[in-house]
């Protein structure tokens, strides 16, 4: 059963770019690769951990100024070296209920950066893979 009530609120950083105030839905899967290790005489398969795997999927209003979302996706697309930062809160105060993950050498290798629709927000969906992760609670 669950002790405490989480409200979704993450913080999200390309970058140096802070753009949580237009982050709508954030969601980062990390995990490891298989590589089997099954042998002569097992009787299942067996597996060990290899390489990380991380995927980052943000859906972000656009906006078209400096330091904001389009000019930041911008620039780091392509270049298969940049720095994603998210947590549950703010990316600023790591601590047990806020772990802060940062993931390096993030690939973002397209985007949209013209999507609208007569009366609605523009909002675009990326999604960054590879590099790696690492997941920080100390204060």
């Amino acid at each position: 059963m669950a002790t405490t009530t989480y409200l979704s609120n993450p913080g999200v950083k390309i970058g140096s770019v802070d753009l949580s105030d237009q982050c709508t839905a954030a969601t980062l899967t990390v995990g490891f690769d298989e590589l089997e290790t099954t042998a002569f005489g097992d009787t299942g398969h067996k597996f060990t951990k290899g390489l990380q795997t991380v995927e980052v999927t943000l859906t972000l209003f656009l906006s078209y100024d400096t330091s904001e979302v389009e000019a930041t996706l911008y620039d780091v697309l392509g270049d298969g070296n940049t720095t994603v930062v998210i947590a549950p809160g703010s990316t600023t105060v790591p601590s047990a209920s806020n772990p802060i993950w940062t993931i390096s050498n993030a690939m973002l290798s397209s985007f949209t950066p013209i999507s609208a629709t007569v009366g609605e927000l523009s909002q675009v969906e990326v999604t960054m893979t590879g590099g790696t992760w690492d997941r920080d609670i100390t204060p």
